[in-house]
């Protein structure tokens, strides 16, 4: 007689639920009888760190849903996202699997896609440079303080839009104690808060170092548009910057920091000016051109140009940069680079062209375009831009 498998003992089937890898393949164990799926808990917390999904724009079709693609599946995945489906709404940045949210109020909301958790960091209004803020003032809601000490307005799209990414040091859902760091688009200052505060504080002297920040057992690096570095200790109440200037002054349109392993790489994008048609109308928009990847060395310190990953992978946008091994998932290519538009808010702003998004490859300098986004009009919407975002059970 055949194994009836549906009847396999709990405790085995425990078991080999905790050797699956993968965030995907967890769901389908589950799925396969209502035994399997009460031997099992709901939300896993054994896996290791899973491959992105690429939350697409908004569709009319799904006004409260979110579109993410599965590049390891080549699959679409729904999630109801009612906060983050508003056209007032834009976000700035996913960090250890949580979307940061802002609108047109204050509130900064930190939002987990599958598990639904919510968190609120302290708001626009206790950011270190607002002087006042009223929301009978309309269209100058906010006064800020100019670094010379200067007053002047902003109203509520305006302060929503200064933000220009926000990095967790970890998954908030695992450690309370987490600090966040916030880059300002107009001033290039970087402010942060830990959980628990109720405003955020400037880091002194790391004014300009904008281009990108991520967090590296306990410190925070921040790079400057030509690959200096400030180290950031935010540990205690007064926060220590450490600048590193590199001798190899790097030229590029924007700059991305990764931890992969035990190097910390720079990736380098260069953008360049081209045309888009669109029915009626043409404009011009900047496009991916090619990308440089260089790794730190401490002794110099300088940049050395890396010409090939290999096995890695890395993935940069508005999310918070990741590095992966491409072995470690199917579908995936290594030595690649996974990209997506994380500037050209004025490029598409009200129009339905084609983001800047796609596959570099870095054996050749090729540019391949991602599956999920091919000619299909269901998702070329020009706000807001497609965002990687770490699948976070918990």
């Amino acid at each position: 007689m055949g194994v009836d498998w549906t009847k396999l003992p709990p405790e085995l089937l425990e078991s080999i639920s905790e050797n699956l890898k993968l965030y995907t393949d967890y769901l389908s164990f589950r799925a396969v009888c209502r035994n399997w799926r009460s031997s099992t808990p709901k939300t896993p917390s054994h896996l290791p760190p899973q491959l992105p999904w690429l939350m697409l724009p908004p569709s009319q079709s799904y006004q409260s849903h979110r579109a993410f693609y599965d590049i390891s599946t080549n699959k679409l995945r729904f999630l109801s996202l009612p906060e983050s489906s508003n056209p007032n709404k834009r976000h700035c940045g996913s960090s250890h699997g949580w979307l940061v949210v802002l609108d047109e109020s204050p509130s900064i909301l930190l939002l987990n896609p599958l598990s639904r958790a919510k968190l609120h960091l302290p708001s626009l209004s206790s950011f270190p440079n607002v002087h006042s803020f009223n929301y009978s003032h309309i269209g100058k809601e906010y006064s800020l303080r100019s670094p010379s000490g200067d007053l002047y307005t902003r109203n509520l799209r305006q302060m929503r839009d200064s933000i220009k990414k926000i990095v967790l040091s970890v998954n908030p859902s695992k450690e309370l104690r987490f600090v966040a760091i916030a880059i300002l688009n107009q001033t290039g200052e970087l402010v942060y808060c830990k959980n628990g505060d109720d405003s955020w504080r400037v880091i002194p002297g790391a004014q300009s170092y904008s281009e990108d920040v991520i967090y590296c057992e306990g410190l925070f690096y921040a790079v400057d548009k030509h690959g200096g570095i400030a180290i950031c200790d935010v540990r205690d109440d007064s926060p220590k910057v450490s600048i590193v200037q590199t001798r190899t002054q790097l030229d590029g349109d924007m700059q991305y920091l990764i931890n992969s392993g035990d190097e910390l790489l720079l990736i380098t994008r260069h953008l360049d000016l081209e045309f888009s048609f669109e029915p009626h109308q043409s404009y011009l928009v900047y496009r991916t051109k090619r990308f440089e990847v260089s790794r730190l060395v401490w002794s110099g310190p300088h940049w050395e140009r890396v010409k090939s990953l290999y096995d890695k992978m890395v993935f940069i946008g508005e999310n918070s940069s990741l590095s992966l091994s491409a072995s470690d998932f199917t579908g995936c290519m290594g030595n690649c680079i996974y990209f997506t538009d994380d500037y050209s808010e004025s490029n598409y702003d009200g129009s339905s062209g084609e983001h800047d998004i796609g596959i570099y490859n870095l054996w050749d300098g090729s540019i391949e375009p991602l599956p999920c986004y091919p000619r299909n009009s269901f998702f070329r919407m020009g706000w807001p831009t497609p965002l990687w975002v770490t699948p976070t059970p918990c």
